[in-house]
């Protein structure tokens, strides 16, 4: 009697314990894919919210926003060169640091959010 309480109580434990583990997995976000963009398509990029986040206009007529990891104010009044080690020529959100041309500073790309174009008028 005494071994089948111990069972019972071990097999109450264990599910409780897997019921536990199956509502984290549950709530455990997706992972998104990272986010690329071409530097070759890029056809300008506009500065916004005192070096916060630069938009990027692309050739094909989208534009992609990047939010800067931190703040880069610098950027409103120079321009700024990296260095892209990769074959396809692509910056990925959150991977790629960039210089300020005459200050120095290091910026860091944060996460793109896609911008929709306007619509071309008739």
């Amino acid at each position: 009697m005494r071994t089948n309480r111990i069972f019972r109580n071990w097999t109450l434990a264990l599910a409780g314990a897997l019921a536990g583990a199956g509502l984290l997995l549950a709530a455990a976000p997706a992972m998104a894919a990272t986010i690329c963009i071409d530097t070759r398509q890029i056809d300008s990029q506009k500065v916004e919210g005192h070096g916060s986040s630069i938009l990027f206009k692309m050739k094909d007529g989208g534009s992609w926003r990047n939010t800067l990891k931190a703040p880069c104010p610098d950027l409103d009044f120079e321009g700024f060169v990296w260095t892209v080690r990769n074959p396809d020529n692509t910056v990925c959100e959150n991977m790629q640091s960039m210089r300020v041309l005459r200050s120095g500073q290091i910026c860091m790309l944060g996460k793109f959010t896609r911008v929709d174009s306007p619509k071309p008028s008739r």
